[in-house]
């Protein structure tokens, strides 16, 4: 249910957040505010802030920042509305009271998990009994004991007919609640009902509190069709919506700060007892929307780890063109193949948990799974067929949703395709090489290609170019410095952003460096005391290149907003200067390597910075 902003007030007002961060992080006062360092990236010195009278936790390094309710979502990977339960609990703030439909709904969906916990438990103690025979000695051929089994609640569903319904029904359950909680198939033609599962080894299958909503069998018959069934879905259970193993996973990949997401049941079992107890598996199906969010919602960049077969790269395709339209800044997959004709619970059994690391380790990041997936094994011995590998590329550019990683996207694979091509040895004619036949057809061979002169006049105007941006980029450097000095606040106000400019200069980088450091501090921010602690840190030198020496503390005329907007278009320039610089060094080595007009066009147009 949604929940007014009043409410949500008053539960933030109630919590002390200070006290709640401090479980986690060693905080230290620091004036009126609480330091300390921060959880989410490593780091040395402090650059965390938590403050109860605003609510809000801040760290000046990565930027994360947030409420108690944003606290609780990123360390221990509760939903919002759970982490509004939680807190208001604590708080001892009273949440709207459902309506009469609701709480009946509410009962209903209790008592249905109370019957699929009872059919675990069933499950659980036929595995152990004398029918469990033939599913005990399977696992055991995977390598897995009695003590695994308990831990993730293995069961054994007998083969007959009605096992379940009978212990179902010694326990009072109605057959409208069995069929209501999947547990049984209705027949047809007047025959009664009988058990959905049988003769199959029982996963269950946890919501993300931790209660059994349904189950995942195998078939242990050679002959059982399919391998793997799911119950169907139900009021509790839809499989497109939920994780196996995910109750467990979302709060350990908090702390590894990734979350794997394996094939099948047995791969996540085996990498859990390998000590990855952040993975999880989709239920039998390929991933979807609603499973690719709930793994964004646990780490920025899940780990998919495939066979390495046929069937596991046609997998990973599938998943990387699924998460195309989904991208935004932070947020991406990355893949792990295993060696051919293995799985991770072959390899850890065979190699160790340690090779098992080694492959997530070198994981693939999203961009090189989909190059590779377009160009590997492919013959681009043509131009019609370069021509359509660009094609294909620019439909996945084109499938991509946010606008700046497209063009991200964009540049990168221009910049594969030609490094790809670029060193490609000339063909021959009729025995004689390129150009010998380009000599006997010199004006056909004119028109396609920019002449020898031309080209090096173009590279000449480029290096003199070349100059001159760096002096350009020396001068906005320096503009972005000398804000700063003037306005140290901006350090606080714009923190993110002052940490990220892409200085050249190291003594520049070194001031913005000491700044932050003194933001995170919680020293002033004043300007006077700032070019003191700079002065005796050394730096007077640079204080007096910036013409910001000491006794001579001119005050900037600018106010603060429009000080604040001339720094936020200093760093775009920047920013933008130092995108622009290794494109353009691209563009002019291709043209040293291919005289065509396209590499002239682009030469001549990157000869020009942005906004000119």
């Amino acid at each position: 249910m949604r929940y007014g902003d009043a409410l949500l007030e008053e539960i933030r007002r109630r919590t002390d957040l200070v006290q709640m961060v401090g479980r986690r992080v060693k905080l230290v006062r620091k004036g009126k505010t609480m330091w300390g360092c921060c959880p989410f990236h490593a780091e040395k010195s402090p650059s965390f802030k938590v403050e109860n009278e605003r609510h809000a936790y801040k760290c000046f390094g990565c930027g994360a920042g947030g409420d108690a309710f944003k606290w609780l979502i990123e360390t221990e990977g509760l939903s919002f509305p759970e982490a509004v339960q939680k807190l208001a609990g604590e708080a001892g703030v009273a949440l709207p009271q459902y309506s009469p439909e609701d709480e009946q709904r509410e009962t209903r969906k209790k008592t249905l998990y109370e019957i699929v916990d009872l059919a675990c438990g069933f499950y659980e103690s036929q595995l152990r009994e004398t029918p469990g025979r033939e599913a005990r000695d399977y696992l055991k051929g995977r390598g897995l004991d009695g003590a695994a089994a308990k831990q993730f609640r293995l069961g054994y569903a007998p083969g007959g007919g009605q096992h379940l319904i009978e212990f179902l029904k010694s326990k009072n359950v109605t057959q409208d609640d069995m069929i209501a909680a999947g547990l049984v198939r209705v027949s047809e033609d007047n025959r009664p009902m009988r058990d959905f599962f049988f003769d199959r080894l029982m996963f269950p299958i946890a919501d993300a509190r931790g209660r059994i909503i349904a189950f995942g069998g195998r078939g242990l018959s050679p002959d059982a069709k399919p391998k793997y069934i799911n119950s169907g879905e139900n009021t509790l259970f839809s499989k497109g919506f939920n994780l196996y193993n995910f109750h467990v996973a979302r709060a350990a990949a908090v702390k590894a700060g990734t979350v794997i997401l394996a094939e099948g049941y047995m791969d996540v079992i085996a990498l859990v007892r390998a000590g990855f107890a952040h993975a999880v598996a989709p239920l039998g199906t390929a991933l979807t929307d609603d499973q690719l969010q709930l793994l964004w919602r646990t780490a920025p960049e899940p780990i998919l780890a495939f066979d390495g077969d046929a069937a596991g790269l046609k997998a990973a395709h599938r998943a990387a063109h699924l998460a195309l339209p989904h991208l935004k800044a932070g947020y991406s997959l990355r893949f792990a193949f295993l060696p051919a004709g293995e799985d991770p619970d072959t390899l850890i059994r065979k190699s160790g948990a340690m090779a098992m690391g080694k492959i997530l380790d070198a994981a693939l990041p999203l961009s090189e799974v989909l190059w590779k997936a377009e160009t590997e094994t492919h013959d681009f011995s043509t131009p019609e067929r370069r021509a359509g590998l660009e094609a294909s590329l620019r439909e996945i550019v084109s499938q991509i949703g946010d606008s700046k990683i497209a063009d991200y996207y964009r540049r990168d694979f221009d910049e594969k395709v030609f490094k790809s091509f670029k060193e490609r040895k000339p063909r021959t004619y009729a025995g004689r090489p390129r150009t010998a036949y380009a000599d006997r057809n010199k004006p056909a061979y004119a028109t396609a290609g920019v002449s020898a002169a031309l080209k090096q006049s173009l590279l000449a105007r480029a290096a003199h170019a070349g100059t001159g941006k760096e002096a350009a980029r020396k001068v906005k450097e320096t503009e972005l410095a000398s804000l700063l000095l003037h306005h140290p606040e901006l350090a606080l106000s714009q923190g993110e952003l002052v940490a990220s400019l892409p200085f050249q200069d190291p003594s520049l980088d070194r001031l913005r460096h000491e700044l932050l450091n003194l933001a995170a501090s919680g020293s002033s921010l004043e300007k006077p005391p700032v070019l003191t602690h700079f002065t005796r840190l050394g730096m007077g030198e640079l204080l007096t290149r910036l013409g910001q020496a000491q006794d001579n503390p001119s005050q900037d005329p600018l106010a603060a907003p429009e000080t604040e907007a001339r720094f936020l278009r200093a760093a775009g320039d920047l920013r933008e200067m130092a995108e622009w610089e290794p494109e353009r060094a691209r563009a002019f080595e291709r043209l040293g390597h291919e005289a065509s007009e396209e590499s002239w066009q682009d030469a001549r147009r990157l000869l020009r910075s942005p906004g000119e």
